[in-house]
């Protein structure tokens, strides 16, 4: 019985570890999808290195209180699957809700972004965002448009000297 209890405290101290090593977590209702949706979704986030489990609600619930999230036991009801990223902290949302839209069946309930428990508006928000190579080109852009203004700025003052000159 013992090693019963211990294997439970494993998992329990596995759920909560991974509550407090991701970037972000979140948590899913799957019920309704069928099992080449459930693997579709699975393939989506193993390919961005997101670990997508399904734990017993009451293991799930001692583990979110160990890590000190209370407030997602009332997240905890029915089905659940959990997303868990350490690397990336906008994919776990972005892929989910992209699914959500083409899979009704499939409910995000709620999540935890950095350690601190997020609203659906904030997971919805955080899903609408480019992903890390989309924010780096942005970025680039942005940096890139002083000198490319330039640029067009001498090419016409250049062109503009050439046809005062013929």
């Amino acid at each position: 019985m013992s090693n019963v209890i211990d294997a439970k405290k494993q998992v329990v101290q596995e759920i909560a570890d991974k509550f407090q090593n991701s970037q972000s977590t979140v948590l899913v209702n799957y019920r309704g999808l069928d099992v080449a949706a459930v693997t579709e979704l699975r393939k989506q986030l193993r390919e961005e290195n997101i670990d997508f489990k399904v734990y017993k609600n009451t293991m799930t619930r001692r583990a979110v209180e160990q890590a000190e999230l209370n407030e997602l036991s009332d997240s905890l009801i029915g089905p659940t699957a959990i997303a868990f990223s350490k690397d990336d902290v906008i994919a776990p949302a972005k892929i989910l809700s992209k699914f959500a839209k083409s899979h009704k069946e499939l409910e995000i309930k709620g999540g935890v972004i950095e350690g601190k428990i997020a609203s659906l508006e904030q997971l919805n928000e955080l899903a609408e965002l480019p992903n890390y190579d989309g924010l780096v080109s942005m970025l680039l852009s942005v940096l890139q448009a002083p000198i490319r203004n330039l640029a067009y700025a001498t090419k016409a003052i250049a062109e503009q000297k050439e046809e005062q000159g013929a």
